[in-house]
């Protein structure tokens, strides 16, 4: 995972006026958690974090201060000006390479779903997917190729399991799937040379199955 540099400067006050002071200097007051002892106060400037919260990627962070102590860590809380959207503070948590850590982690599709040329449409139910591993582990990104999803299918989260990390979600939540709409045309399987049994589809169910699953559990 790509990670950011943030240089700032230990905060010496913590009260409401030195905070005041700092936002209308444009600095970010900031707190990493997680650091032996207390936890540890600091200020950076505003535009540091442009590629860290305006951003659909995920990053682990280096917190670089003036006296030249160096933190590895996570953002783990931001609040925005309810007005303005302007940053007015930043949680980070301290993370190491040996403990793992929890991060919700994008998902990126690959492929076109057969049932999408098919007419159908595909809708996403997750973004983000909550994982848990090691820092050097966890990717940029996790790939969901949808390339074998026909129409009233589902991509489930056991579809993108990897060796890396652990997925914080239950096995039947679902990350997107083919829907019908006015589009929809025959699929002729004898002209079809990507025809995929649907026993060889992993981690898919036509809306049917699912169905009949959800009436067992229940």
């Amino acid at each position: 995972m790509k990670s950011i540099t943030i240089n700032g400067s230990k905060r010496e006050s913590v009260g409401k006026k030195a905070t005041k002071a700092l936002r209308n200097a444009g600095q970010v007051p900031c707190v990493l958690y997680g650091v032996e002892g207390d936890p540890l106060h600091f200020a950076a400037e505003e535009i540091s974090f442009k590629d860290l919260v305006y951003t659909p990627d995920v990053h682990t962070v280096k917190i670089k201060l003036k006296d030249g102590k160096s933190f590895d860590a996570i953002l783990q809380d931001i609040q925005f000006h309810p007005v303005n959207d302007a940053i007015l503070h930043i949680d980070f948590y301290q993370i190491f390479d040996d403990k793992p850590i929890t991060m919700e982690i994008p998902v990126h599709t690959e492929g076109v779903a057969r049932g999408v040329k098919n007419g159908g449409v595909l809708r996403y139910n997750l973004r983000r997917l909550k994982v848990r591993g090691l820092p050097g582990d966890l990717p940029d990104y996790i790939v969901a190729n949808v390339s074998k999803l026909k129409i009233g299918q589902k991509l489930y989260v056991t579809g993108v399991t990897s060796e890396d990390y652990v997925i914080q979600h239950p096995d039947n939540t679902v990350i997107c799937q083919v829907r019908t709409s006015r589009n929809i045309v025959a699929l002729d399987d004898d002209d079809d040379e990507d025809d995929v049994a649907p026993d060889e589809v992993p981690a898919t169910e036509t809306d049917d199955v699912a169905a009949v699953k959800e009436g067992e559990d229940n």
